[in-house]
């Protein structure tokens, strides 16, 4: 396989897996603050206590397969969203702090003041990548010398923050069918109730966003006319989409979360896709675009970091499969819980 293409893909891969892993956690932290009791509050953050760093490590590794593959694709991204990404790193730091400082104290202001905080965090975090994913779609103000030209309020048009917006959504029904199963009796029912509406929020957003892709953003279909199965991802989206009540209604929760993964890892497929080749679309000119050619490393670097993939993602995957069989099952408080 084409080199450029291998890395694209296997990027594609990274952040689906950081998605879909870190889509719960960030759900999970969206939906915080909606329960009152303290031993509640601890049972969320329990229930992805043991997993959230793991998960993680999926956004860290396709961070360091961006600056090694296509270096000037990362450094165009970081000079664009320079102050974005450091709102974002603060967000993810504070996720973490409020988890490991919350408990520390029995205060009630001052627990109170960490659940505010892992809630504005993880609801911050999710709203910045899907601004992100937003202004991607739509292009940026690139020019010939690969360097951003806009300043901040170029980020922020209607179409990023409403894929900002559509990404709080998602991963708060992703978090909410998570934290079905991971709990029970009356916080469940009380969650069972969220899965709906979460859903019924989701749903309406999900319609409007296409719309507005479809209005907005007539090149993002452009690569469907050249390769039109892909058509059949947008089936299987769509039919993810749909089993997910059905599932809720039918008791089957398990497969209502399978259902929020697989609709989750549609949307980043179809969200590559529309940008193939390019990594970075330029609004100014379509030639100035950063691509999978002209923003990549050599092809003896590529060709050497695909032999690491290799031997370094069953590492990877394995640690991830270990880990959330270690700590299957419903989430209970004990001696060294948050």
């Amino acid at each position: 396989m084409d080199l450029n293409i291998f890395w694209f893909i296997l990027m594609g891969v990274l952040l689906t897996g950081y998605a879909i892993l870190d889509g719960f956690d960030l759900g999970v932290g969206i939906m915080h603050l909606f329960v009152k009791k303290d031993e509640e509050r601890r049972l969320l953050m329990n229930s992805i206590g043991p997993l959230w760093d793991g998960n993680e490590v999926w956004l860290v590794t396709f961070g360091g397969a961006l600056f090694a593959a296509f270096p000037h694709a990362y450094a165009t991204a970081f000079s664009g969203f320079y102050l974005p990404f450091m709102f974002l790193l603060f967000a993810l730091i504070f996720r973490a702090v409020s988890m490991e400082f919350r408990s520390k104290q029995e205060m009630k202001w001052w627990r109170r003041s960490w659940d505010v905080s892992f809630t504005v965090a993880s609801t911050l975090a999710t709203f910045l990548f899907g601004v992100a994913v937003g202004n991607m779609m739509k292009g940026l103000p690139i020019g010939a010398d690969m360097e951003y030209q806009g300043g901040l309020l170029n980020l922020l048009g209607p179409f990023p923050l409403l894929i900002g917006v559509f990404a709080v959504a998602t991963f708060a029904m992703h978090g909410s069918i998570y934290l079905y199963l991971k709990t029970e009796g009356d916080l469940q029912k009380r969650i069972h109730r969220w899965m709906w509406t979460t859903f019924g929020i989701f749903l309406v957003l999900y319609i409007f966003t296409t719309m507005a892709t479809l209005v907005s953003l007539p090149s993002a279909v452009t690569n469907f006319r050249e390769v039109p199965w892909a058509w059949v991802v947008v089936v299987l989206n769509v039919l993810a989409i749909a089993n997910i009540p059905r599932a809720i209604y039918l008791g089957k929760p398990g497969y209502a979360f399978i259902s929020s993964a697989a609709t989750i890892a549609a949307l980043t497929f179809l969200f590559g896709f529309s940008l193939f080749p390019n990594m970075i679309v330029s609004s100014l000119d379509p030639a100035y675009s950063l691509t999978i050619y002209n923003a990549a490393s050599s092809q003896k670097t590529l060709g050497i970091m695909r032999w690491i993939a290799v031997l370094g993602m069953p590492f990877v995957l394995s640690y991830t499969i270990a880990i959330y069989w270690i700590f299957r099952g419903k989430t209970q408080l004990g001696k060294f819980s948050y």
